[in-house]
């Protein structure tokens, strides 16, 4: 019997909450590779039962300059005296061990999926050594892979344009015949919900959406998640005065949360242009909206406007104005003929816009 090839994965993140990850190893284990995901334990850290095997490690640093070197050193020689088919780079703080582990190993092929414009991101702008790091890093290592794919078309073609390196585009699409725990939820409001789910960082337009509540009635805001901007967030809310109409729900499973979406009356897209990879970003909560047929109040963001203008899911604010913010949630909270239109291009969107359709380009990287 011929032994299975190996397939080695690199994750600097949670790998409990990266379901870009799992969906692609669940492929990979799908095709009959032997799979092995490496990433770290976090504080947040939870236990998964999964097809493939999960290693993680304990680092001493976990943040900035320190963490990334303490994190490659211990990735190399990982790596150093194991024997994979594939190395599979997921965003640039894995990539210099794994590119240089790879090229020690002539029958290893690289892999690189880059899940955002990562010498863009908005934590560096404005700090400019940092940014100036990762953009030498892109430089050294991105023109000289022959397999790379990216999470949408407009960071395609930057990195198509700055370095021809032909990366290809594999969209983080949710699967339509989703396993979903079915649970009896209820949000702590009887008023209108407008939701937010995802990680709490900068710029999700999580505050313009808070001001905007002082110019709707009977409309609360419900955010699931947790983040580094959780409790300046909260600080906020008190500061406003509308801590009886934001409620933090916290972190909730993968597998519930659609059980929460789907109750919801309006899901917020509101990212705001905080540098390329933001405005290139298709973020994950803008198709499970769809796949929850739940319209849209979505920011005006190159990639998140191609979906919802194409498809008509949704309603794009003018301005990060809360006044026009809240004319926009209005809009779709009233007018009941356009949202049963969004619901019904929902209906259809959601069959193309599904990962059992994307994760077939994988094949391209891994069967080719």
């Amino acid at each position: 019997m011929q032994n299975k090839k190996r397939v080695f994965v690199a994750v600097t993140n949670d790998v409990s909450t990266d379901q870009r990850v799992h969906k692609v190893c669940t492929y990979l284990i799908n095709k009959g590779f032997d799979v092995i995901v490496y990433g770290r334990v976090l504080p947040n850290t939870i236990d998964v039962d999964r097809a493939y095997t999960i290693h993680r490690t304990k680092h001493w640093f976990n943040h900035n300059f320190l963490f990334y070197a303490e994190y490659n050193l211990r990735l190399f020689f990982f790596l150093l005296f194991k024997k994979y088919d594939y190395i599979l780079s997921n965003d640039l703080d894995t990539l210099t061990a794994c590119f240089v582990s790879s090229k020690l190993k002539s029958k290893t092929s690289l892999v690189y999926d880059s899940h955002e414009l990562f010498s863009e991101g908005p934590e560096l702008q404005g700090r400019n050594f940092v940014k100036g790091f990762w953009k030498k890093l892109e430089d050294l290592f991105l023109p000289r892979i022959k397999k790379s794919y990216t999470v949408s078309q407009s960071i395609v073609d930057f990195y198509n344009d700055r370095y021809k390196n032909n990366m290809g585009l594999i969209r983080n699409l949710p699967l339509l015949d989703r396993k979903i725990k079915i649970e009896d939820v209820s949000f702590p409001t009887q008023n209108k919900v407008v939701l937010y789910q995802g990680v709490l960082n900068p710029g999700r337009g999580i505050k313009p959406m808070i001001k905007a509540l002082h110019f709707l009635e009977d409309v609360d805001l419900v955010i699931i998640g947790y983040g580094k901007v959780e409790e300046e967030l909260r600080g906020f809310v008190s500061t406003e005065q509308l801590e009886d109409r934001v409620h933090f729900l916290g972190r909730i499973a993968h597998e519930v949360l659609p059980n929460y979406t789907v109750k919801a009356d309006v899901g917020m897209v509101l990212e705001e242009p905080l540098g390329k990879s933001f405005e290139y970003s298709l973020p994950n909560k803008l198709f499970d909206y769809i796949h929850a047929e739940l319209p849209i109040v979505s920011g005006n963001l190159i990639e998140i406007n191609r979906i919802v203008k194409t498809y008509k899911v949704g309603v794009a604010v003018e301005s990060y104005n809360p006044e026009d913010i809240a004319n926009a949630v209005r809009n779709v909270l009233e007018n009941d003929s356009l949202r049963k239109e969004i619901k019904e291009n929902q209906r259809i969107a959601k069959a193309e816009l599904c990962w059992e359709k994307e994760e077939k380009k994988l094949d391209n990287y891994f069967l080719n």
